[in-house]
């Protein structure tokens, strides 16, 4: 197995987490684990109320990376405008490809979901699963969005919902 590259991330500053979304570098310190010195990033996630170690050795390998930039955030307000794409399989393996999307902490994968899952008033209800699928990955991109412009969640889910009613229209 090849050596994991090394990523080089400063206190304050806002990275991704797959498994998580955006979090914000506390501070990067060392710790003794089982007999062993590690480099760990600390990671916050101030709406979650949650703290992560990461290894800064290993933070390539579980997929952390910086904010996307403003043109990939672009692309993901492209991708929302699309029409939804609604496979045929069964539920239990469309929710399961969501599930991948959501924690791939790709942008535009998570705005195919927020697509896909999206309903208007007029559309039939989704179902328990299908809203908490949706609701993880609308959040997940509207704090990136947020991040990403400066701008707060709130204004970040207006931007976001506004272009899902426009493709409605």
């Amino acid at each position: 197995m090849s050596k994991s590259k090394k990523l080089d991330f400063r206190p304050n500053e806002f990275v991704v987490y797959p498994a998580h979304g955006v979090g914000q570098v506390v501070s990067v310190e060392e710790q003794e684990i089982a007999g062993m010195t590690l480099e760990l990033f600390v990671i916050s996630f101030e709406k979650d109320k949650m703290m992560l170690r990461v290894p800064t050795h290993k933070a390539t390998e579980v997929g952390m990376r910086a904010l996307s930039s403003p043109d990939v955030v672009n692309k993901a307000m492209t991708t929302l405008k699309g029409k939804a794409k609604v496979k045929k399989a069964m539920w239990s393996r469309r929710a399961q490809e969501y599930e991948q999307k959501i924690n791939s902490g790709d942008l535009i994968a998570i705005a195919e979901v927020v697509r896909d899952l999206h309903r208007t008033d007029d559309q039939r209800e989704q179902s328990y699963s299908e809203r908490q699928l949706y609701e993880a990955a609308l959040e997940r991109l509207t704090r990136e969005v947020a991040a990403v412009t400066g701008g707060d969640e709130v204004l970040a889910q207006k931007q976001v919902g506004d272009v899902l009613i426009s493709r409605a229209a």
